[in-house]
């Protein structure tokens, strides 16, 4: 299965209601993947750009994309950028295909 790391920050509303009625959105987010067969590997707060970091196990792009679509749709993050993560063998196998492609720079 394929790894994402997901960047996300929340509303002031969405902070609001948190301080008014801590809740623990590690099983929430647990729910959200394993609803298309994946896997919450990790759920991180952090000081910064972005209140948190998610990094979630998906069977493929266009579940992973589900997941997120339903979770940006939401209306309680005022972010969202989820990036797809590579294997050191996958980027080895990219770099090998790479070294196949004719690239021609842009007037040569």
């Amino acid at each position: 299965m394929a790894m994402y790391l997901s960047r996300f920050s929340y509303t002031p509303e969405t902070w609001a209601r948190l301080v008014a009625n801590p809740e623990d959105r590690r099983k929430a987010a647990q729910s959200y993947i394993e609803s298309v067969g994946g896997k919450l590997q990790g759920f991180w707060y952090a000081f910064g750009t972005h209140d948190g970091y998610t990094l979630w196990e998906a069977p493929d792009n266009v579940s992973m994309a589900a997941v997120a679509l339903a979770i940006a749709g939401g209306g309680a993050l005022s972010l969202l950028e989820t990036t797809v993560l590579l294997t050191v063998d996958e980027t080895l196998d990219a770099l090998r295909k790479a070294k196949q492609i004719r690239y021609r720079p842009p007037g040569a």
